[in-house]
């Protein structure tokens, strides 16, 4: 089912189905250096992360990580959603894309689309997002999203240092604000 488009990704979000696409993503170059081994070594590995990290996001936050496709094909290229994680007072936003698909717009897309959903369906007034210091990529992508760079963080998992961005978001028209 999808969530949103833009004019050449579609975003919906994770099912059972795409474990083994999220096993090829997940044990993508590009994810092993700036995201990590999260040691999905098969399909039913692929299947098991999901269902720990992906779908229950859904129905506890409201949203979550979704299954970036090409619009015409509907082929999956990436991943590209919110998290919330404990140690963050906000959502942030993560994206990983298959290195084939590096350098073509996608990401930008796709990251867009999410922001906007943040701002205006789900009425978040502020987003996260983080990354490692030599991922370039990633940086000059925040900042074109309108990112700042706030300093630093550290994820419990592993306890590195991340560059810690963030973006204020314009209240949704629907919510009601005080004045």
């Amino acid at each position: 089912m999808e969530v949103f488009s833009t004019q050449q990704v579609s975003l919906r979000e994770f099912t059972k189905q795409d474990a083994p696409f999220l096993y090829a993503l997940m044990n993508s170059e590009g994810w092993l250096e700036y995201i990590g081994n999260r040691s999905i070594n098969s399909n039913q590995d692929a299947e098991a992360y999901l269902n720990t990290h992906y779908l229950g996001s859904y129905k506890k936050h409201g949203f979550g990580a979704y299954v970036v496709m090409l619009k015409e094909s509907e082929i999956p290229i990436g991943s590209c959603g919110l998290y919330k994680r404990e140690n963050l007072a906000h959502p942030d936003l993560g994206f990983a894309f298959l290195p084939q698909y590096f350098g073509k717009g996608y990401a930008f897309e796709a990251s867009q689309a999410v922001v906007k959903h943040a701002s205006e369906t789900l009425g978040l007034l502020k987003l996260y997002a983080i990354t490692k210091h030599e991922n370039q990529r990633s940086i000059h992508l925040l900042e074109k999203l309108s990112f700042r760079n706030t300093g630093e963080t550290k994820l419990k998992e592993d306890g590195e240092d991340l560059l810690l961005f963030t973006r204020d978001l314009q209240p949704s028209e629907n919510i009601i604000t005080k004045k």
